[in-house]
């Protein structure tokens, strides 16, 4: 299975429907399947194990720190089981001060 990468920019207004268009996409695919997440965090330690935390021990986790160290970036490929799951996982991690969804 081929990972479906989705790029999400972030809302700083009222955050209705902000993921409408990224649920309808998901949709037209088949579930369960491989999707790929990326966030930019901060260089926190309790962010980035924050982020991390989303994922199980099967997801496929690769973490870069940005030229500067002001931030990492995280991608992670795993297994969805349904596109409310993928949405909920963005929707915690908008809940973190700094982090971006791509």
């Amino acid at each position: 299975m081929q990972p479906h990468v989705f790029f999400v920019k972030r809302a700083y207004f009222c955050g209705v429907g902000i993921f409408d268009t990224l649920k309808e996409q998901l949709l037209l695919q088949e579930w369960p399947n491989v999707y790929f997440f990326k966030f930019i965090v901060p260089n926190d330690s309790e962010k980035l194990a924050l982020v991390t935390g989303f994922f199980d021990a099967n997801a496929e986790i690769t973490l870069h720190p940005s030229k500067t160290g002001k931030y990492t970036s995280i991608s992670a490929k795993t297994v969805m089981m349904d596109v409310d799951s993928i949405i909920a996982l963005y929707e915690r991690a908008a809940a973190i001060p700094g982090v971006i969804s791509l």
